[in-house]
């Protein structure tokens, strides 16, 4: 590669990157219909042609839009070190990643709600969804493992769950909070309430995945 292809290859990465970043902003404000090409062109500071040229359509932008989402949150869990001589405390420190990722990226919890109203229509078009997923669950794996073997765990716990778990207490927090906030009458982005639901979420985490005591039989 000469010096000339590598810079416009190296301009390409950088506009594709400044789209992508434009229709996260665009997508989680106005939804997917709402969320309009000229729009994210003018977010991006680019133009229309150049949106349909690196990505063809709306529907496969929205497409890598999803994807880069979860890629975005596998590389920010990828540089988390588990203490795996201590698997309770390393399974509480991952629900506070999740909890804490969901807080600080809510673009992340609306792209999420609005595939799911779409019906996870564009994740099925996706090919690396399943990869995705695969990293963002095997993270778990190696911390319910570290506890089985030290006999903490129950034997019988499934991974899928265990991330199902975590994930649901985190996003149905942050993807209602506005509504929850009316309906309860507390205010769920107080930071004090968000510490708190914290706490209390990785106690579930903790008691659901722990090894139960051997409850006496009447003889």
């Amino acid at each position: 590669m000469n010096k000339k292809t590598g810079v416009r290859a190296h301009q390409a990465d950088l506009t594709k990157a400044r789209i992508l970043k434009a229709a996260i902003t665009v997508f989680a404000r106005d939804g997917y219909a709402g969320g309009r090409i000229e729009q994210i062109s003018k977010e991006a500071e680019s133009n229309d042609r150049m949106i349909y040229y690196y990505f063809s359509s709306k529907e496969n932008l929205f497409v890598q839009v999803l994807e880069h989402t979860y890629e975005a949150f596998n590389q920010a869990e990828s540089l988390r070190r588990p203490d795996l001589s201590k698997p309770v405390e390393a399974l509480r420190q991952q629900v506070a990643f999740f909890w804490n990722y969901y807080v600080k990226h809510p673009e992340f919890v609306a792209i999420l709600t609005i595939e799911n109203l779409h019906k996870g229509k564009h994740a099925k078009q996706s090919h690396e969804m399943g990869r995705l997923s695969a990293t963002t669950v095997g993270v778990i794996r190696p911390i319910i493992e570290a506890g089985q073997r030290q006999g903490i765990f129950r034997q019988d716990v499934d991974i899928n769950h265990v991330y199902l778990m975590i994930a649901s207490l985190c996003y149905f927090y942050n993807s209602n909070q506005h509504t929850l906030t009316s309906f309860l009458g507390q205010d769920l982005a107080d930071q004090g309430q968000q510490q708190d639901w914290l706490a209390f979420i990785s106690d579930l985490v903790i008691r659901g995945v722990m090894t139960l005591p051997a409850v006496a039989t009447d003889q």
